[in-house]
């Protein structure tokens, strides 16, 4: 596991602003609150082994077969998985700068890079770029691999089109991963899932280890698909304010941003490190942003934000053009 991931607030005391998850901050939970609260019983007994209610509702928001679908503690837990069970063509590829994950699941399992891999992962939107590539070089893609991942854990972010479950069920050969951590703003409850073919999805099984999905998590999953709770009440207006940020940062000298579909971006420094920055933040302003130099192909200059409130995101301009002044 790569050492450095976001939200590590909990190495800060005092945190204020959270700009280092790629995740909404600023979603109405209460309703999940209250509900949980209410059912705190179910701690008292063992979950399903496996998810199958969640499932079973999942499938059927999503217009697909309950066996196309396994609901896992969270995507992380869906990428080791499926690099577990699909270990015996031990070669993989990966698109960097991208999530660590897919090259640290594979690497554990004794993957080797190489380009014409049998197992190849795509982040779409990908993370930490914001990037979203095209539904034709998806599918393209797919031709070239015999095992294609798609993780769209970041799908609830953007307005541009994706692969939906039921065309990837249709190509055969693709693993869609799904994060309701971050469609619901939840990060604290791991629940994320899996759609593939049937024959894929009970390859998985026979490697998910029984119970990994726990009881609260599972109630919660099924209390924001029965209530279609939604996290970013106005997708477009939270993308234009996305904009906005970049374009105030853009103008603090020595700062760069880069183009992104999605509610988060990279960013460079150029008169310091992205350690430097970051420290000064929290430790001085009690902000937290994401040092983005340990993502392969970046450099030690480059940080990621995720677009906050209209006041936070003036509020960390404000910040940073006081750490480049002193």
């Amino acid at each position: 596991m790569l050492s450095g991931h976001g939200d590590d607030i909990y190495n800060y005391s005092g945190i204020r602003m959270n700009f280092s998850s790629n995740i909404y901050a600023h979603a109405d939970l209460s309703g999940l609150e209250e509900y949980l609260c209410r059912h705190l019983d179910v701690i008292r007994s063992y979950p399903e082994p496996s998810a199958r209610s969640l499932e079973a509702m999942i499938a059927h928001e999503c217009g697909i077969k309950a066996d196309e679908v396994l609901v896992t503690s969270g995507a992380t837990d869906a990428i080791y998985l499926i690099a577990q069970a699909f270990r015996e063509k031990p070669t993989f590829k990966v698109f960097h700068p991208t999530f660590s994950e897919y090259e640290d699941a594979c690497r554990l399992f004794g993957y080797e890079e190489v380009e014409d891999a049998a197992l190849c992962w795509l982040c779409n939107p990908n993370n930490p770029t914001g990037e979203v590539l095209s539904a034709s070089f998806v599918e393209e893609l797919a031709t070239r691999h015999e095992h294609l991942v798609i993780d769209q854990s970041y799908e609830d972010y953007t307005l541009a089109p994706l692969l939906t479950p039921q065309e990837a069920v249709r190509m055969g050969n693709v693993l869609q991963l799904h994060s309701m951590t971050k469609q619901y703003g939840i990060p604290g409850l791991r629940v994320g899932y899996v759609v593939a073919s049937s024959r894929f999805i009970a390859t998985l099984r026979q490697s998910h280890r029984p119970w990994s999905v726990n009881a609260l998590a599972m109630e919660a999953g099924k209390w924001l698909i029965r209530h279609h709770a939604r996290l970013i009440p106005d997708l477009t207006a939270y993308l234009t304010e996305t904009q906005r940020l970049r374009e105030r940062l853009n103008v603090l000298e020595g700062i760069q941003t880069f183009d992104t579909q999605t509610n988060f971006f990279l960013c460079t420094i150029e008169l310091a490190t992205a350690t430097e920055l970051k420290d000064y933040l929290a430790n001085q302003q009690n902000i937290l942003i994401r040092d983005a130099s340990n993502f392969r192909r970046l450099t030690p200059h480059h940080f990621r934000i995720a677009t906050q409130s209209p006041e936070e995101n003036d509020a960390l301009v404000a910040a940073i053009q006081q750490f480049m002044d002193e």
